[in-house]
């Protein structure tokens, strides 16, 4: 007799789907940054993830993804994720200074645009993989386990393979800056996950990985 099909198997059916579309898209269709955020994560990311909570969980997507939009609960949300984000920006800090050996702050001082155009772009780059990876692919794992830790790692394996098409595409990311950005990336989805499963609140690790970002672009790129 065939075994049943779980949710959770499922769910990473999809993801698995998902990565093999992103994989080919970005080995093989070199395309501006913000059509990737705007366009191709939104299309490849999101859309699958909402049909299959609406569709096949038949569940109200806010609600299943903890996105919470109370002014009171965005404003609190909205500070401790700067603090979790103010915390990356030190750690980035300090790699720098390990790295070139003295302390760097900013690459390079951006103009206003240029700086609006990173938190957008960060922004966008936050919604789309926390959505997928901490909202649906996390919450999947934990509705079957019941296990923060163990959740949360398996999630973060996944997370790191979501990235690895990224990383390994990206020419200025090389040698010991490759490896940095792989133990940052699990790093953030740990802390990222933890918050997700303690807070029910998608909006924190947007929030965080939006920082994140900000940080990477500012500090390293």
């Amino acid at each position: 007799m065939k075994e049943k099909v779980t949710p959770t198997q499922k769910a990473l059916n999809l993801w698995a789907v998902i990565l093999i579309v992103w994989a080919f898209y970005r080995n093989y269709l070199k395309m501006p940054l913000w059509f990737d955020e705007f366009i191709a994560k939104p299309l490849v990311f999101v859309l699958p993830v909402f049909y299959y909570i609406k569709k096949i969980d038949n569940k109200k997507i806010s609600e299943y993804l903890y996105l919470r939009f109370k002014l009171r609960e965005l404003i609190n949300d909205f500070f401790y994720g700067l603090g979790i984000g103010l915390a990356f920006y030190l750690t980035g800090i300090s790699a720098s200074y390990y790295r070139l050996g003295k302390l760097i702050f900013f690459q390079k001082t951006p103009s206003f645009s240029a700086l609006a155009y990173i938190l957008i772009i960060s922004l966008a780059t936050g919604i789309t993989e926390e959505i997928l990876s901490r909202g649906f692919v996390l919450r999947k794992l934990y509705e079957e386990s019941k296990n923060v830790l163990s959740a949360t790692f398996f999630a973060s394996i996944l997370f790191f393979f979501l990235h690895v098409p990224i990383l390994f595409t990206n020419t200025k990311i090389t040698g010991q800056m490759l490896i940095l950005f792989m133990a940052t990336d699990m790093l953030l989805s740990m802390v990222n996950g933890l918050i997700f499963l303690q807070k029910k609140s998608l909006v924190i690790p947007i929030l965080i990985h939006t920082f994140y970002n900000v940080v990477i672009a500012l500090t390293f790129l």
